[in-house]
């Protein structure tokens, strides 16, 4: 069931709410850039997402084989803390354009929210996201 969660970044800078269901799909992948950021996703509408404070706090990176057309994935975060909120994507078997929630930075939740929220390991590191790599426990 979607509900509207409120998330931040750690020094508080940024803040947004989120419609998020909590026990559908998330995915954890091993690709260099999820790997490395401990990013923890679950995919919402572009609608999904809406920023509360912080726009200006707020800075893109993108990954050098995200920058050709249609410059399909942007990594919002926080200037000052360095947290990564949520990835803004454009992918034609997602349907479109679409966000990508970092559920890690979700306020308010407990440990054992956390752990009910199911999670589907990606190969992308041999861009093969429906399938799990073989080692998942690091992720």
């Amino acid at each position: 069931m979607r509900q509207t969660h409120h998330g931040s970044c750690h020094c508080g800078a940024v803040s947004f709410e989120a419609d998020v269901d909590l026990s559908a799909e998330s995915r954890r992948c091993n690709c260099t850039y999820c790997a490395k950021t401990r990013y923890w996703k679950s995919f919402v509408g572009v609608d999904d997402i809406r920023l509360l404070t912080g726009a200006d706090n707020l800075a893109d990176y993108r990954a050098p084989d995200s920058l050709w057309p249609p410059d399909h994935i942007h990594h919002h975060f926080c200037k000052t803390c360095g947290v990564q909120l949520y990835s803004r994507g454009f992918l034609e078997q997602m349907g479109g354009w679409f966000h990508a929630l970092n559920i890690a930075v979700l306020d308010g939740l407990s440990p054992q929210d956390f752990a009910r929220v199911p999670i589907t390991y990606e190969n992308g590191i041999q861009d093969k996201q429906m399938e799990p790599p073989a080692v998942t426990s690091y992720l």
